[in-house]
C-alpha cells in the first residue's frame, strides 16, 4: 500500500505522530510521502521536551520516506528546507493520484 501524509501543523504531538504512522508503514514494507503544508513546513524547527519530532522525521528518511514541502508555504513563511524537496501544488496532485490511502495531520 501506498500512503501520503499531508500535514499541515507544526503542534508538536500531531507532526510526532504523523511521522510515526510514516516510519510504522514504511518498516510494515509500505511506501509512505508526506507533503508539508502551510504550518507544516515549519516541522524542521520545532523543538519539544515531550515529542522528539527531529528523531521521528529522521527516522522516517533514514526508512526511505519521502517528504516534500510547498514551496508558496516556504517562502510566505521565509522557511528553507534541509530535509526535502521544495514542491507545488502539481507535486500534491501526484502524491494524492498515486497514493492508495491519504490521510492529513492538522
Amino acid at each position: 500500500m501506498k500512503l501520503g501524509i499531508v500535514l499541515n501543523t507544526r503542534e508538536p504531538e500531531t507532526v510526532w505522530n504523523a511521522f510515526r504512522l510514516g516510519v510504522a508503514a514504511l518498516k510494515n514494507n509500505d511506501g509512505a510521502a508526506v507533503f508539508l503544508l502551510g504550518k507544516g513546513v515549519e516541522c524542521e524547527s520545532i523543538q519539544d521536551e515531550n515529542f522528539d519530532v527531529q528523531n521521528e522525521l529522521n527516522s522516517f528518511k533514514e526508512n526511505g520516506g519521502r517528504i516534500l514541502a510547498c514551496g508558496t508555504c516556504l517562502y510566505s513563511r521565509k522557511q528553507q528546507t534541509r530535509v526535502c524537496s521544495v514542491s507545488s501544488m502539481d507535486d500534491l496532485l501526484a502524491l494524492i493520484n498515486e497514493s492508495e490511502k491519504l490521510i492529513s495531520f492538522g
